[in-house]
């Protein structure tokens, strides 16, 4: 990075710009330096809430020639430090760019700003039979969502957000404003710039504009939960489930220690033993079919209380519990910080990844319970630790160095929706090798300057 210009120079030229939207208020600062990760809070310089594409390319620009660092910031639910400010600069906030742009209900596509929570977007289609299926837990903006190739509880029926992300419009490192694709369906024209973008957490350039396949709001929901003896014995069941061809649209894993959570937390009555959640779309015919049919392969496995949840609420508060696993487990140690990590492999090796995973979390008497989406392989381990001992927290970070380990060993990921961020930039290389300078050359010829969300997915980073 070139010489910077003064952060009062360049807050002075802002506010000449876009006026009032421009702030060096402390308190704003320091909310846009944290997120749901453990890692410290790195504020950026300057904040500033732009309102049009337009403004984002000038703003660019003017960051650009004053070297300023340029990092973009959605709803501020990442946990792997993704819109840390590591080398302060600007922060985009997108709050004020979250409006639905167009929706071709016909095409069952829709146009929308970076800013835009998911269930935001998805009150926004109540009355057009359609919704947006990627539900990451948290309510992420739709931008923060496609930078970090989000996933989530659906994705086993209906993709993550690189399955359903059509086109972007970004604005460049040097202020250019590009579409990555049209709206057809397919397009076997030229590169695939729109997955170049989709995962690359802001590094690349600042997306604008995101269209998405939206889908039809099932006829009939039905989801049911059913306990098991052992980890290996529920994910046994989540596997024959997937090969049985059954369209399962959710089917969730939260072990023991985690159920234990949630029911302190929710006030529920579970039993404390791994658990599978599960939930069917489709017609009322097909739901009640899929559902006997996964019904008799949870009896094959040792499942118990095989238990229904039609009604709307019963549903309601059974996700509900489970999109708060985060502050679930954390009530599991009051006081306690949580270092969450996730890794994916292919479903074959999932029931061995766990079960190695659990046990060498007990081993080194940490309480670390766990959640997985285990239709597609991928589960997260929330490691609680006390943020006054700092032998706690290599601890910590040694039983995720070696959860990673095992399941790059095992064909899988680092990361199967967290992202890079700050917290894996490491075991990238482990995992990719030659593959990551493929990714810095892309980096440096669209980002010279090295302005683009600095000290993310690549070395040079700060630490937690």
């Amino acid at each position: 990075m070139g010489p910077r210009v003064s952060t009062g120079t360049l807050a002075d030229r802002l506010t000449g710009m876009i006026g009032p939207r421009v702030s060096v208020a402390r308190g704003v600062l320091d909310q846009h330096g944290q997120s749901e990760s453990h890692y410290q809070n790195l504020p950026p310089d300057i904040v500033v809430f732009p309102e049009t594409t337009q403004e984002v390319a000038e703003i660019v620009k003017l960051c650009a020639s004053a070297g300023m660092p340029i990092v973009p910031f959605g709803a501020g639910t990442s946990l792997e430090g993704n819109a840390a400010a590591v080398a302060g600069g600007v922060c985009f906030d997108f709050a004020r760019m979250n409006k639905v742009l167009s929706l071709h209900d016909s095409d069952m596509d829709v146009v929308v700003q970076p800013g835009i929570t998911r269930k935001q977007l998805n009150a926004e289609l109540r009355n057009t039979g359609l919704f947006f299926p990627i539900d990451p837990g948290a309510d992420a903006s739709i931008g923060g969502m496609t930078s970090t190739r989000a996933s989530g509880t659906m994705a086993v029926r209906y993709g993550t957000m690189k399955d359903n992300v059509m086109a972007l419009e970004v604005v460049l490192a040097d202020g250019r404003i590009i579409r990555t694709a049209k709206r057809a369906r397919k397009s076997a024209a030229g590169y695939d710039l729109t997955r170049m973008f989709v995962g690359a957490e802001g590094t690349l350039g600042i997306i604008t504009e995101i269209t998405l396949k939206v889908h039809p709001v099932p006829q009939a929901i039905s989801a049911a939960v059913c306990s098991f003896d052992t980890l290996h014995d529920a994910v046994d069941t989540a596997i024959s489930v997937i090969q049985s061809a059954i369209p399962v649209a959710r089917i969730e894993l939260l072990d023991d220690v985690m159920m234990r959570g949630i029911n302190a937390y929710a006030k529920l009555g579970y039993r404390e033993a791994p658990t599978l959640f599960f939930e069917f779309h489709g017609s009322e015919t097909s739901v009640a079919e899929q559902a006997e049919a996964a019904q008799a392969i949870a009896a094959d496995h040792g499942g118990h209380g095989f238990a229904w949840a039609k009604a709307q609420e019963d549903r309601s508060r059974l996700w509900h519990a489970r999109d708060n696993t985060l502050y679930a487990g954390l009530g599991l140690r009051p006081g306690a910080r949580a270092v969450i990590t996730d890794v994916c492999v292919p479903i074959s090796r999932l029931a061995e990844c766990l079960t190695e995973t659990r046990r060498d979390a007990d081993a080194h008497g940490f309480t670390a319970p766990i959640v997985g989406h285990v239709g597609d392989g991928n589960f997260h381990m929330l490691i609680l630790i006390d943020p006054t001992k700092p032998e706690e927290a290599e601890g910590a970070k040694a039983l995720q160095a070696r959860m990673v380990a095992r399941a790059i060993a095992m064909d899988g990921t680092c990361t199967g929706e967290h992202g890079i961020g700050l917290g894996k930039i490491d075991y990238l290389s482990d995992e990719l090798g030659e593959a990551v300078d493929v990714m810095r050359s892309i980096k440096t010829a669209l980002d010279p300057a090295g302005l683009m969300n600095p000290g993310k997915i690549f070395a040079g980073g700060a630490k937690a």
